[in-house]
């Protein structure tokens, strides 16, 4: 059986920086809702500090989380020793009262990755993904063409602010397109044991190398479904969350994960949990949840 270390170490190569298929979604360290500063700060930079010694070295933030808030705690609780690999995304701001307003004009995504590079102290920005598309749940994504959007983000790496670029929330045609423009190395979209309205993404990624990494492993289960999930869990002797997990590395090769939380002993779990390969059986179970209907997204 791969143990946890192993598993944590496990990577994937994004454009020339190697991930740790096993990451960290930084969001939930911001406070309530995403907004204003931790309800503990030593724990949000106890979590962040634990991780080089879980073996992960892949961490998802933005400067909207918070906003300004997560990025700063990522740049105190890391040194250049530490190897972590930060990831970033624009596309959207926070107004007065905290609700997520998008903004993926050329400009405004200029000056997002400026902020970014302010916030988390750094002169390039190794990873950005563009957060396209949104719809009625916010988790859709919405046809239509992103050349002028991405091809702003193409020219910030040209002049070296930012390494590698990504997606997210995109359909496979807005992947193409963006391609055609410059090298995409990752796709956040969602993605999980019950929605998998996107493994024409999930497919076209793997075939091109690209990392795919789903978001809300747990969201817009039916009924049905969470309580299948439950079952599988309980029969495993493991929580809901872990199995989730596992199920989606197991998925395919390039998937990457990013959970979050703001506790130690919850990333301890969340680790550890991803790292335990499911039996056959219980794979065969969860795969069959795509054949029934979801809820709606959250």
């Amino acid at each position: 059986m791969t143990t946890t270390h192993d598993t944590a170490r496990s990577t994937f190569p994004v454009g020339d920086l190697d991930l740790t298929r096993t990451g960290f979604g930084a969001m939930q360290l911001a406070g309530p809702g995403v907004f204003g500063p931790p309800r503990d700060r030593d724990e949000a930079l106890s979590v962040l500090r634990t991780l080089p010694e879980l073996g992960v070295n892949h961490v998802d933030t933005a400067d909207f989380y918070g906003p300004h808030v997560v990025n700063e705690l990522v740049r105190e609780a890391f040194t250049p020793a530490d190897g972590m690999r930060v990831v970033t995304k624009v596309g959207a701001v926070r107004d007065a009262d905290g609700g997520w307003v998008p903004a993926t004009d050329p400009d405004q995504l200029v000056a997002q990755v400026h902020d970014n590079l302010r916030t988390l102290g750094v002169d390039t920005l190794e990873v950005v993904n563009l957060r396209v598309g949104g719809g009625a749940d916010g988790h859709t994504a919405v046809p239509g063409s992103i050349a002028e959007r991405f091809g702003a983000l193409a020219e910030l790496r040209e002049k070296g602010l930012v390494r590698h670029l990504g997606l997210s929330t995109v359909d496979l045609a807005q992947l193409d397109e963006a391609q055609a423009i410059a090298p995409v190395v990752c796709v956040q979209n969602l993605y999980n044991v019950a929605h998998r309205e996107d493994e024409a993404v999930l497919t076209a990624t793997r075939e091109r190398g690209i990392a795919y990494v789903p978001y809300f492993p747990l969201g817009g289960f039916s009924p049905l479904q969470s309580r299948t999930l439950d079952d599988v869990a309980a029969g495993l002797g493991r929580s809901r969350l872990s199995v989730a997990l596992a199920w989606l590395l197991q998925r395919s090769p390039n998937v990457l994960l990013i959970p979050g939380t703001s506790s130690v002993a919850h990333l301890g779990e969340n680790v550890a949990g991803a790292a335990e390969p499911l039996p056959s059986a219980a794979v065969v179970t969860l795969d069959a949840l795509g054949a029934t209907e979801p809820e709606p997204r959250p």
